[in-house]
């Protein structure tokens, strides 16, 4: 169901209350080939330790592309990745016993008056400082087990963790300091003023954590891949999923950081018109986010969408930036090709395979099913065996951990033939010629 024309360009300043609903109308409708120009909330931490939301995230509203429809794809091109945050905080979490129901990140109570996804109000700062409306009973689900507040610089390059003086200052401070947007509810978690591991230096590296499109059943945002969507299976709460249901995910919660500026996913489509969303912005993030959580920030995010018809996608893919492929699966140089050639000729050989590269996003319950995962949706685009693609990632590419417990890239140089019979030769050729 959508609303209004399609525009070149739209502009999205609302957000969900944390479930990607494929029955909810959209509002936002751009064309295909258009531009979709998002502030985006800090994700994470700050919906963590708001318990009205029901996703653990806070994404944008999905927006409907022109001449998308199930059994196509959508080509997300990342134009820009801007940090607005001038602060933010982060660290390992542990669920609260008796403030949700099955779930902390989806179904949160108080545990006083009993309120479900209780509306929150702010009283001071720390850890107790996020408190049930209605009674006034410390509501927050997950508390920190080793954690920070991290300042930028100026120019948003470097990050540095603060010491309790300054992570105090900042946490009075939270919604300026992380400049959340108008239209965002979720607490500043800068509020807790975490300050275990201060003058730490880390470099600025933004990414989206959460670019997608809409699954053909209501997820929870954070929910919507293939590791987290096993707390779903027969959950005690209302969006609660047999095995077979959470096959309906799009993958749009990945916390790869490859999914950085200059970047290309390429998207399925399961309902009409796409619903792309997006947020969980990071500052930075090493392979595996291997804290559970990093730096959670807002930021500004210019996406340009193309629709690719008769696509179809169980899940997506990326073309990263040439300086994030792994060795293996970079572009050969012309000299590289030059050697390749000369060892042919001396074995009587006339052919030379061309290929580009590739990576495939696997999710399972664990890092061995989302690299099955990951292989099984290569094989089945290119109409060839899992062997096949086991050998190509092993000689011409790598498995790398996206998120730790069950996110996974498949990366590896597929030939020519496969791109162009898969309809994605021109956008290789683009990317890394």
């Amino acid at each position: 169901m959508t609303r209004g024309e399609a525009k070149q360009t739209v502009y999205v300043d609302q957000f969900t209350n944390g479930i990607l609903d494929p029955d909810e109308a959209m509002h936002y409708h751009v064309k295909d080939g258009g531009h979709i120009v998002a502030n985006t909330a800090p994700g994470c931490w700050g919906p963590m330790i708001t318990p009205e939301l029901k996703g653990g995230h806070e994404v944008t509203r999905p927006v409907f592309v022109e001449g998308a429809e199930p059994g196509d794809a959508i080509a997300v091109h990342i134009h820009s990745i801007r940090v607005t945050s001038t602060a933010t905080a982060s660290g390992n979490d542990e669920p609260v016993e008796g403030r949700f129901n099955g779930d902390p990140f989806i179904a949160g109570i108080c545990p006083n008056c009993g309120a479900k996804n209780p509306k929150t109000r702010v009283e001071g700062i720390g850890q107790g400082a996020v408190r049930c409306a209605e009674c006034g009973e410390d509501v927050t689900p997950f508390k920190f087990t080793n954690a920070y507040t991290m300042a930028f610089n100026e120019s948003k390059t470097m990050g540095l963790t603060l010491n309790k003086e300054n992570a105090e200052i900042i946490a009075r401070e939270g919604n300026e300091k992380m400049r959340k947007p108008e239209n965002s509810i979720q607490n500043p978690v800068v509020t807790f003023a975490p300050h275990d591991i201060p003058g730490v230096m880390a470099r600025t590296i933004p990414f989206l954590g959460q670019l997608g499109t809409t699954p053909s059943r209501a997820f929870p945002d954070s929910h919507n891949a293939g590791d987290f969507a096993q707390f779903l299976i027969d959950a005690p709460h209302e969006y609660s999923m047999t095995e077979s249901q959470i096959e309906d995910r799009t993958d749009g919660h990945m916390d790869i950081n490859w999914v950085r500026e200059g970047v290309t996913v390429i998207c399925p489509v399961k309902v009409a018109g796409g619903g792309v969303y997006l947020g969980d912005m990071h500052a930075m993030q090493g392979n595996g986010e291997i804290a559970g959580h990093t730096t959670d920030v807002a930021g500004i995010v210019d996406l340009q969408v193309d629709v690719i018809k008769d696509l179809s996608l169980d899940g997506p893919m990326v073309m990263p930036l040439t300086d994030d492929l792994p060795p293996l699966a970079k572009p050969f140089t012309e000299r590289e090709k030059s050697q390749a050639w000369q060892l042919a000729d001396t074995l009587n050989m006339s052919m030379l395979e061309e290929s580009y590269p590739i990576s495939f996003i696997g999710t399972g319950a664990d890092l061995n099913e989302a690299t099955d995962n990951g292989m099984e949706r290569a094989a089945t685009l290119f109409g060839v065996t899992v062997p096949e693609i086991m050998n190509r990632a092993t000689i011409t590419g790598s498995i790398d951990i996206g998120r730790n417990p069950g996110v996974v890239t498949v990366t590896f140089l597929s030939p020519k033939a496969y791109m162009e019979k898969a309809k994605l030769l021109a956008l290789v050729k683009n990317m890394y010629e």
